[in-house]
């Protein structure tokens, strides 16, 4: 991935997806909750990345649109280990304060890409 603060924040997390996924299963033997947050969380940067490359400013918002649904998600299922005692508090507020941010930015980008004016060929 390039060097774009979203780019760089949605890898990150997604390791700490992978990661936190091996320790689920090696500590807890939780092999569906976690496959479930693996799907979602590593999904936002693959998300991020084909909005690099849309085919239209709708594209665009419509592929940072699913990364921001995915991101959501993905707080949903770290509040449910939480909930469920597969996360400490300790653990879940570190995973859950990282994708949070990652939710504003994603928010922010889409907002601003809505509002943003077409822009006027050049002739």
């Amino acid at each position: 991935m390039g060097g774009s603060v979203i780019k760089l924040k949605s890898l990150a997390f997604a390791v700490r997806i992978v990661k936190l996924q091996k320790f689920l299963i090696k500590q807890h033997g939780e092999y569906e909750l976690s496959r479930q947050l693996l799907r979602s969380g590593t999904a936002v940067g693959a998300m991020i990345s084909e909005a690099e490359h849309a085919e239209s400013k709708a594209d665009f918002i419509h592929k940072m649109a699913i990364g921001q649904k995915e991101i959501n998600e993905s707080l949903y299922w770290l509040e449910l280990l939480k909930e469920t005692k597969y996360l400490t508090e300790d653990e879940y507020f570190s995973m859950y304060s990282d994708a949070e941010e990652l939710l504003k930015i994603l928010t922010k980008i889409i907002k601003t890409a809505k509002n943003k004016p077409p822009q006027q060929s050049l002739k």
